[in-house]
């Protein structure tokens, strides 16, 4: 698979279009991908699209990456369609069954493939501070997670709000108890986290706010041009914001 990375040997180097195969094109975040990949000024281009009423043809042109916003039956789909064409996947579907994990998985073997609730930057460094934090501060506090999006999200608690459960049971050393994380749906809010600490006589809180959708749209088409240039296997957010660090040190 070519490599994409746009820096080599610390020289810049020309920028090379990356194709998507954009799976739940017709969904609230797949036009926002569209979109981004529009204004993406030929950083991005989207090869082909999919959704309930259209599928992915190998006859079709070539794709670097899957970028997968679709459902549980539609993330099946893309594996399948990834395994087909030989390209990456990109899961930012939420609420997956154990059977579609269990399918990812098995894709893993043989493509690059990584697993995204949620693309945003900011919230990527949020997992880190909130494990952190856990690890610093779980003798002394009770930690809560508070989530808000708007009601026509189907899944509570969101996934992000799982994998901030998950960073803070890494820190403390077990797992976060179900009943400590509180879940809003109202209105039409974008996205909210809180992960608060609250000790005896004070309280720390960690919060991230989205204030638009494309911002989920341009992270997903950054973690999309890093997976494509992966080898077969199983990433993760961590992985890329790894590397990210690494190259600002």
């Amino acid at each position: 698979m070519p490599d994409h990375s746009p820096h080599y040997h610390g020289r810049q180097l020309p920028i090379v279009t990356i194709s998507i195969l954009l799976s739940g094109a017709d969904g609230r975040m797949g036009t926002r991908v569209a979109a981004a990949c529009l204004a993406s000024g030929g950083e991005f281009s989207i090869g082909q699209s999919c959704d309930r009423a259209r599928a992915a043809s190998e006859s079709g042109p070539r794709c670097d990456v899957i970028i997968d916003f679709s459902s549980d039956e539609g993330t099946r789909s893309a594996i399948d369609t990834a395994n087909r064409l030989g390209i990456g996947l990109l899961v930012c579907t939420t609420n997956l069954s154990a059977i579609t994990l269990s399918h990812i998985e098995a894709l893993a073997a043989s493509a690059p493939v990584m697993i995204a609730p949620n693309t945003s930057l900011g919230v990527s460094v949020l997992r880190r501070l909130v494990r952190d934090a856990a690890r610093m501060l779980s003798k002394e506090a009770d930690i809560d997670i508070i989530e808000q999006h708007h009601t026509k999200k189907l899944d509570s608690p969101s996934g992000t709000a799982k994998s901030l459960a998950e960073a803070i049971g890494t820190g403390r050393g077990k797992p976060l108890e179900t009943s400590r994380i509180h879940a809003i749906r109202a209105g039409e809010i974008v996205g909210e986290h809180q992960v608060q600490f609250t000790l005896q006589g004070e309280s720390v809180t960690l919060i991230h706010r989205a204030q638009t959708r494309d911002l989920f749209a341009r992270g997903a088409l950054q973690l999309a041009r890093w997976l494509a240039t992966r080898r077969p296997g199983m990433w993760t957010v961590d992985d890329w914001l790894d590397e990210r660090l690494a190259l600002v040190q």
